[in-house]
């Protein structure tokens, strides 16, 4: 299957790319400045003969967004508006990356793929509303939101606990957030499990399974790069105070995907250890 990749050069979009190439697909990655997604252009030449479009551009900046929303809306819902419609014209599918901020985080059980959106954000919003364009623009689209991901191929919360290690007898993580956090590689392999399996077109959770805090997290980061998980502090959200806020519940459910038979994503701990030594970090 001939795939189109764009934001190729990102985090998820490098392990995307080398496991849709292993899986032995046709890929072509693109990133900026040879693919503008929100250039209409653009996205037409480089979507010609490709019969799959996966979008993991994005803007990322949470913080940032909350004063460059427009900007934020203009990457998050009018690029994969374009690169949607583009899509629909010469009949490919298309994956877009969403995320557990297009929910409230007020909830008490995992949020179902079809739960109501209430983003608090300005980041949720622009990603709320590039689920929208993407299911209007191209109705054969696969949603795939996940949340708390970190990977070898960027800056992510392992490195920067790994890096605080370093440089302090004692870090102070929230205890009050909850949610799963989910390895690059993996959700990868759900992207082309989706693909494999010609998974009909909708909504799907793709984050590991179980749930933490960031708190039990860091924990458990310590703990595998043989750090002792004592030096991890409890605190609140309270404590650190952002621009933007933060879901306090960010766990998704994962009914859809197993109605389709597609394989789960294993367990957030277990994912954690085999990831680890691919991050290039040391205890």
């Amino acid at each position: 299957m001939k795939i189109l990749v764009t934001g190729a050069n990102g985090m998820l979009g490098q392990d995307v790319v080398t496991h849709l190439r292993s899986a032995g697909h046709e890929v072509t990655a693109t990133d900026l400045p040879e693919v503008d997604i929100t250039s209409a252009s653009d996205c037409a030449a480089a979507i010609d003969g490709h019969r799959v479009v996966v979008n993991t551009a994005a803007y990322t900046a949470v913080d940032a967004a909350e004063e460059h929303e427009a900007l934020a809306f203009r990457i998050n819902a009018v690029g994969p508006a374009v690169l949607a419609r583009a899509a629909r014209e010469v009949g490919a599918r298309m994956v877009q990356i969403s995320t557990d901020y297009v929910f409230a985080g007020a909830a008490t059980s995992p949020y179902a793929e079809d739960a109501a959106l209430a983003p608090q954000s300005a980041y949720g919003r622009t990603k709320a509303a590039g689920e929208w364009a993407v299911r209007s623009e191209c109705p054969d689209s696969l949603i795939v939101r996940t949340a708390w991901l970190y990977g070898p191929g960027g800056p992510n919360f392992v490195k920067t606990m790994a890096g605080l290690a370093a440089q302090r007898d004692t870090v102070s993580v929230v205890d009050d957030q909850r949610g799963q956090p989910t390895t690059t590689a993996d959700l990868a392999r759900f992207i082309g499990d989706l693909l494999a399996t010609a998974a009909p077109a909708g909504i799907y959770h793709g984050t590991c399974e179980g749930e933490t805090t960031w708190f039990g997290f860091t924990q458990a980061i310590f703990a595998e790069l043989g750090l002792d998980p004592g030096r991890v502090l409890p605190t609140t959200s309270a404590a650190f105070v952002r621009p933007a806020p933060r879901p306090a519940y960010s766990v998704l459910a994962h009914g859809r995907t197993q109605a389709v038979g597609v394989a789960l994503l294993p367990h957030w701990r277990e994912a954690l250890a085999a990831v680890i030594p691919t991050l290039g970090i040391t205890g």
